[in-house]
């Protein structure tokens, strides 16, 4: 029985489950005058949920098991004893067996594919068919049991809050889980690296070329000084030129000049440029923008401006970051009191004075936390440098010449066919450490304060 049949069956019986205990709790409640603790909808609920949970609990453990015990089936038979030893061959061989058994795959390199493919075949149907029993086994028994309880002094709703409760603490913790399993996982990487390169002479080195690394000292060749500094240029510093100054403007004009028709169009416009995917800002910034960038480099008298400058992937990245800015700077404007703004307008105030001397100072803690928060944002994004970048790192200051930064050299260390165990690929995990570290820091300094910015207008 398929997976997908077999989940739509267990749901079939948690239905039905439900309506066996909605209909025998509703059986008891008829000419009776005594209170009850639950409706009949929460007995309905306790026998649904004790019959859809352990199988759907059940399933997911089995799929991730299952695999490696249907491997171990077909090695147990004879067909499979002239497999090669454990290592890429013997795992190229299943890989394709297991293909052309599931139907995804209709031709094989490797003849023995060929001949271990029905074998793999009726194990995974003999498996699946234990699953399926054992599935159908465990809503039977669920459903039964919890039928049986169904009762006048039963509290059913009490276990349906437990259980609902235990539902949305797994939900939450699965964000938690896998934060931590990220951070162990760039740890783990990042300590491996730190074995071969001091981490001295990575973070204060500065001279980054992973592709000339010497045995002897790895670390000469692993300098991330210049990849930090054209993430900061690129994303701190060009960008947000861009985004401040257009971000903030945008607000003050929505929040302060703008009809309510016209900022009725004129903000969800404004907010789109979010949802436009970075892989097309990136297509822009390397079509668009960098042959304009380097022309005007030339133009100026630069003759050695670069089309992968810095000035265009930081341009793109600021209009990309200017919904970001506005919308917080929107907020922060928009949560001032009235009266404040009511007070300086009848002491004689103009309107431009009262939002230089008084809103903007009012709302700069909200202002300041969403450039923050802006800037994290800039300097983890990928697609627009990866299309728009320089690979090659320097140190400079000229925003025509060519530059790179931390998540253009990941994606650059992680591609290609270096080995796994090298400096040069464990480098990738130590930037990533690294950059992880700098956002998280600048989103609790952004998130500390908003919070203050907000106990002070509540």
């Amino acid at each position: 029985m398929s997976g997908l049949s077999l989940v739509i069956l267990v749901i079939g019986l948690a239905l039905i489950g439900w309506l066996a205990g909605r209909m025998r709790a509703a059986a008891f409640r008829r000419g009776s005058t005594r209170r009850f603790s639950s409706q009949p909808v929460h007995h309905g609920w306790f026998v649904a949920l004790w019959t859809v949970g352990p199988p759907l609990v059940f399933l997911a453990i089995w799929a991730l098991t299952s695999p490696a015990l249907v491997t171990d089936a077909v090695l147990a038979n004879p067909a499979a004893s002239q497999l090669p030893p454990p290592g890429f061959d013997r795992a190229s061989i299943l890989s394709e067996a297991r293909s052309l058994a599931q139907g995804r795959s209709y031709g094989a390199f490797h003849e023995l594919a060929r001949t271990l493919a029905p074998v793999y075949a009726a194990a995974q149907s003999r498996f699946d068919w234990i699953a399926s029993g054992i599935a159908l086994l465990l809503a039977f028994a669920g459903g039964a049991f919890t039928f049986t309880r169904v009762g006048p002094g039963f509290a059913a709703r009490t276990q349906v809050e437990r259980v609902v409760m235990i539902l949305l603490l797994t939900a939450s913790l699965i964000a938690i889980l896998t934060t931590m399993g990220i951070v162990a996982s760039l740890l783990w990487e990042a300590g491996r690296f730190f074995r071969i390169v001091p981490a001295w002479e990575f973070l204060f080195g500065t001279h980054w070329s992973p592709q000339v690394i010497s045995a002897r000292d790895p670390g000469a060749s692993l300098g991330a000084v210049p990849l930090f500094w054209g993430t900061f240029f690129i994303g701190a510093v060009i960008a947000m030129v861009v985004a401040i100054p257009f971000g903030l403007m945008s607000a003050i004009y929505l929040t302060q000049y703008a009809r309510a028709s016209t900022r009725r169009w004129i903000k969800p416009t404004l907010e789109m440029l979010a949802g436009v995917p970075t892989v097309v800002y990136g297509y822009f910034a390397a079509l668009t923008v960098a042959p304009a960038v380097r022309q005007l480099g030339v133009s100026i008298g630069i003759a050695d401006a670069s089309s992968e400058s810095a000035l265009a992937a930081g341009l793109v990245m600021g209009i990309m970051i200017i919904p970001f800015v506005s919308s917080m700077a929107d907020d922060s404007l928009s949560a001032v009191p009235a009266a404040m703004r009511d007070g300086s307008l009848a002491m004689g105030a103009t309107s431009s004075e009262t939002i230089r001397k008084v809103l903007v100072p009012a709302a700069l803690p909200g202002v300041v936390g969403g450039v923050l928060l802006a800037v994290s944002r800039a300097i983890g994004e990928t697609m627009i440098v990866v299309m728009a970048a320089s690979g090659v790192a320097t140190l400079t200051a000229n925003p025509f010449a060519s530059t790179t930064t931390v998540t253009k050299q990941i994606v650059d260390l992680l591609t290609g066919e270096a080995e796994f165990d090298s400096a040069k690929t464990l480098a990738a995990f130590a930037l990533g450490l690294t950059l992880f570290v700098i956002t998280l820091l600048l989103n609790i300094v952004a998130l500390t304060v908003v919070k203050r910015y907000r106990e002070a207008y509540e």
